[in-house]
């Protein structure tokens, strides 16, 4: 199947000129074309649209979406506001996560998103079988993925964060870590599912499941992440529990390395970001959780001055509140804009974060840019919006005058949205059961 996407409006990121569009064959990008192509067997006229490689979401929490908005929860730090969401999610059940990660992928989806790590780490008693729910929920939508088996081992009873019942014990974790990487992890080129391992922080398991954790993955060329300097109580934690900073921490257990993305990392000094860069570790930015949470803002042109990727993150949808990936990729381009000026950040650095650099982070080259021989994942927007009429520039309007909602998206060369709907998907019964299951969640606390 040759699919020839028409005279697009402008396409983001690529090398030259491609006036007539592009052509896809099957699941790749084959052709950059400056004259129409004699052969082809269908056509989508993009003479409206605005063409961006598909959007890469770096870090989430997909069962948050069950606790938006929650008033204990609210005008509260990372530490307290954890404390009042835990026995919550202690509650969690195997329908919960099924229905949570099919709404987090459905609004990534409906956003440009094409690819999504989502970090789940809460298990118990009654959910010890999340990320196979996980798998499952995401047939249906197509979205391309990488699913963290987290983890939490080292409870209140041990000098950590987390209640006792949603940790389990290091044995079970390694286990059921090994059973999914066996089983669901694809390294190969092109992967629509991916498994990396991903201890929650420093501040919820011990050291010695950190190592074994990044011997497991390296025996299956798995990814590592975790949450890394995000807040300033989790350095003093790091410096009470273990007399090391955060990084330090990091180095001890065998993590910092290309295979390693970290959320947040907000608060590294400069011989810290030297160390990152050297290494390969990346960082996933997640503004507005950062902002909501009050934890600080990420130093991204300093990280990469130093050599590290950085990637974009909407973050769980209980510290956002929202799965909208292009809107997060605005806020990262305001938010840095704040913190270095506006002469130093641009509209490219940003989408560069969702795109280009967001795929080196996750270690995965045949994403993120388009360009003969990469994955046919696509993001398309439309630009006739009442905030859109009189821009001047096609793309520099997407996240100056907030574009919300992609109008095709395409991974590996399928339609997942078409004309702003999910293919083939019942989002409005979504919806429905999804309500209620955040209601009966609450109401088991």
């Amino acid at each position: 199947m040759k699919l020839w996407l028409k005279n697009p409006l402008a396409i983001y990121g690529i090398e030259g000129t491609a006036k007539a569009g592009l052509m896809i064959e099957n699941n790749t990008i084959t052709a950059l074309l400056d004259q129409p192509p004699l052969d082809y067997d269908d056509c989508l006229d993009a003479k409206d649209l605005v063409v961006l490689p598909g959007l890469i979401n770096g870090h989430h929490h997909f069962y948050q979406t069950l606790t938006r908005a929650v008033p204990a929860a609210s005008n509260q730090a990372l530490f307290p506001w954890l404390e009042a969401l835990y026995p919550i999610w202690a509650n969690l059940s195997p329908d919960d996560v099924f229905i949570s990660t099919q709404l987090a992928a459905a609004e990534l989806l409906l956003s440009g998103c094409t690819t999504a790590v989502d970090h789940h780490y809460v298990f118990s008693n009654q959910l010890d079988n999340a990320t196979e729910m996980q798998i499952a929920a995401l047939e249906a939508l197509g979205l391309r993925s990488i699913l963290c088996r987290g983890s939490m081992s080292l409870g209140q009873s041990k000098g950590g964060l987390p209640p006792d019942r949603v940790t389990q014990s290091e044995r079970a974790i390694l286990d059921h870590s090994r059973r999914m990487l066996e089983a669901h992890h694809d390294p190969t080129t092109g992967a629509m599912t991916q498994i990396a391992l991903a201890p929650c922080s420093p501040f919820s398991v011990s050291k010695t499941l950190m190592r074994e954790s990044a011997v497991l993955a390296q025996s299956f060329e798995a990814g590592l992440h975790t949450h890394l300097a995000e807040t300033e109580d989790e350095t003093q934690f790091c410096e009470s529990l273990y007399h090391q900073r955060p990084l330090d921490y990091l180095e001890d257990v065998n993590w910092l390395g290309p295979r390693t993305w970290l959320a947040h990392g907000i608060h590294f000094n400069e011989s810290e970001q030297i160390r990152l860069g050297q290494s390969g570790t990346s960082i996933t930015h997640c503004p507005s959780s950062n902002m909501i949470l009050g934890s600080g803002i990420c130093q991204t042109l300093d990280l990469m001055h130093h050599g590290v990727n950085i990637g974009i993150g909407v973050d769980g949808s209980a510290s956002n509140d929202h799965s909208n990936l292009i809107l997060e990729v605005r806020q990262a381009f305001l938010l840095q804009r704040l913190r270095y000026g506006s002469k130093r950040i641009s509209v490219d650095h940003a989408l560069d974060w969702a795109t280009s650099q967001g795929a080196s982070a996750l270690n995965r080259p045949e994403l993120g840019s388009i360009k003969p021989g990469q994955a046919a994942d696509l993001a398309l927007f439309r630009v006739d919006g009442i905030q859109h009429s009189g821009h001047h520039d096609p793309i520099t309007t997407l996240l100056l005058s907030g574009t919300t909602k992609a109008w095709h998206v395409m991974v590996a060369g399928d339609w997942r949205v078409k004309s702003g709907e999910l293919v083939d998907f019942d989002l409005e019964g979504l919806k429905a059961r999804h309500r209620l299951a955040a209601k009966a969640l609450i109401a088991r606390l």
